[in-house]
């Protein structure tokens, strides 16, 4: 099984297929997986087969290591386009999350003020009042929502604690508009040989209708990339991420697919 386990707390930078010159922030531990999801699609793999016993990074090493970073892209010339938090779990578990931010965007306008600083969380905090209030201090605030199917959301994006996504749809809706929907759209079976194809109308009306609602800046959808820890998944097609596209274009949304 091939996975990724991040360095932590910098790792990169990477060329990302949606945010360009990407320097990642981890604030998982540097050995293993901690994250509220277990999606059958991750790149890092099952929780259960990276169980770290390395600590989260402090706020204090954070910071110093990436300042230590940004120092040195900046003497060599190669300015990072954003600065992602991400990596090996979900970010906005950790305790000092918001502070973090702070942290972050203190640096950022220091050292490479054009850079943007970006959260891709899967959505299952978004609701605590801290945690909003963070991401809404950031460029871009990309939040999950793969579907409005609760069997769906068991099935494959397998929350390891109590997951109401009605209630999730209702935070994207309070943060007003600052934050963009990540929606990752795949074929194929799961481990127990369950049909996971989320491209087709039964999935995709009831969720443009979750978009409607929200009203993102901007909605993301994607496939699978890299190996992931399921064997039977298969990527959504070009069609199927333009039809999708399309749809929301229709309905008057901002839209990108990353095939």
């Amino acid at each position: 099984m091939s996975t990724v386990i991040y360095p932590s707390p910098i790792f990169g930078p990477v060329h990302s297929r949606r945010l360009g010159l990407s320097l990642g922030i981890n604030l998982m531990p540097k050995d293993g997986k901690v994250c509220t999801f277990d999606c059958i699609y991750c790149e890092c793999g099952y929780n259960s087969d990276h169980r770290p016993h390395a600590p989260r990074p402090t706020r204090q090493q954070v910071a110093e290591a990436l300042e230590r970073q940004l120092r040195q892209m900046v003497a060599d010339g190669r300015v990072p386009d954003v600065l992602t938090f991400a990596g090996n779990g979900e970010p906005t578990a950790h305790p000092d999350f918001a502070a973090i931010i702070d942290d972050t965007l203190r640096l950022r306008d220091a050292h490479c003020p054009e850079a943007r600083v970006s959260v891709l969380s899967n959505a299952t905090l978004c609701h605590r009042h801290e945690v909003r209030e963070a991401l809404m201090r950031v460029d871009d605030n990309i939040l999950k929502l793969d579907t409005v199917n609760a069997d769906f959301i068991q099935r494959v994006d397998r929350p390891t604690g109590a997951y109401d996504v009605e209630r999730v749809v209702e935070a994207l809706c309070a943060y007003n508009g600052h934050v963009i929907v990540q929606s990752m759209f795949l074929k194929g079976t799961d481990d127990e040989g369950h049909d996971v194809d989320n491209t087709g109308d039964a999935y995709v009306m009831p969720w443009l209708d979750a978009i409607d609602r929200i009203q993102p800046q901007r909605v993301m959808v994607y496939t699978i990339d890299r190996e992931t820890p399921c064997h039977h998944l298969q990527k959504a097609t070009h069609d199927d991420l333009d039809r999708i596209v399309n749809l929301l274009r229709q309905r008057g949304h901002e839209a990108t697919a990353s095939y």
